[in-house]
């Protein structure tokens, strides 16, 4: 049984962790006086060693949260949880994540609700899985799927690190989306349906047939080659309405009395999105009114790699030891 609140109603997975004095297991974000940040796992018995002195981690340990240690020479740091945002950007991780203001824009703009049954393919290192779960709650439901193993194992450990152990409302399948989904999900019974991958373009009828009427279809792709495809093929699907697509930018701000302007740096393209409503059965979606001319459409088809489409290829060697750090390392007799 989950523990109670002190309103006598469950408490939410996750929820526990997020409150109380530090303890030894959990991640730390330790911020300097210039204001850069480091994210440590706290130990009994450790030390977090600097080019200007060094503290005990028993000196957080069993502290509450927003305290400030010092270091040996003293040096000040503030100690925090990390929020969900800090914890996605520092966790180990093998394929890329999901930037933390487009876990945000998938939350909001397809409507991830309390209660959702979610299909996730294409896990990568789980960021997103982590705000879909935060978002449907205990309630819900996300069923990620993961062609690689050594991607599972990550993210699982990443997400159990996060939530301080398994989530119920988690399922994690090996394999390809169009082979598991028909296993997974009963015809029109899926709320939402988000695709990090590179072709989504080939799954859209296996999408089609588990999204419930008005369900959303949530794409994340890299390029405009990409975007251009698939939102080519949703229209000639025909069981889709009219997608949109958008790509969000974040530029921070300093602020220092009077000094108010915008940062030198920001976090500009990472990937754009692309939604779609499932239409109901046996109804096909209308005709757009404008299109442009037949001269803007390729006549002839051809494969893409990865490579072509800008996708980055992670080394076995740094795979294995992000697998270490998460607990998840490989079994070599399995």
């Amino acid at each position: 049984m989950r523990p109670t609140s002190e309103h006598g109603r469950p408490e939410a997975t996750g929820a526990a962790v997020r409150r109380g004095p530090f303890r030894a297991g959990e991640r730390v974000q330790l911020t300097d006086p210039k204001g850069k940040l480091h994210t440590i796992a706290l130990q009994e018995n450790a030390t977090f060693h600097t080019h200007r002195g060094y503290f005990r981690h028993d000196d957080i340990i069993g502290q509450p949260e927003g305290c400030v240690v010092r270091t040996t020479s003293g040096i000040e740091y503030l100690a925090l949880r990390p929020l969900l945002s800090d914890y996605t950007l520092s966790m180990p991780r093998g394929a890329a994540v999901v930037y933390p203001k487009d876990a945000g824009q998938i939350v909001a703009m397809a409507d991830i609700f309390p209660g959702a049954r979610v299909i996730e393919a294409g896990v990568g290192s789980g960021a997103l899985t982590l705000s879909l779960l935060r978002a449907v709650g205990d309630s819900g439901s996300v069923h990620s799927i993961e062609r690689r193993e050594d991607f599972a194992a990550i993210a699982r450990g990443n997400v159990e690190a996060f939530f301080g152990g398994p989530h119920p409302a988690w399922s994690l399948s090996r394999g390809d989306l169009a082979d598991v989904l028909p296993l997974v999900a009963e015809p029109g019974t899926v709320d939402r349906i988000v695709l990090d991958m590179l072709a989504p373009w080939e799954n859209l009828d296996v999408t089609a047939a588990a999204l419930a009427p008005g369900g959303v279809l949530v794409c994340y792709v890299a390029t405009t080659t990409q975007l251009s495809r698939l939102a080519e093929d949703l229209r000639d699907h025909g069981g889709f309405a009219e997608p949109e697509a958008w790509e969000t930018m974040v530029r921070s701000w300093h602020l220092e009395g009077l000094a108010v302007r915008p940062n030198h740096r920001m976090v500009g393209h990472t990937g754009f999105l692309l939604t779609a409503r499932r239409m109901a059965d046996g109804v096909e979606a209308p005709v757009r009114r404008r299109r442009p001319s037949k001269g803007n459409y390729p006549t002839t088809s051809e494969e893409w790699t990865p490579e072509d489409l800008g996708e980055r290829t992670v080394s076995d060697k740094k795979v294995r030891r992000v697998r270490r750090d998460v607990g998840q390392a490989a079994n070599p007799e399995a």
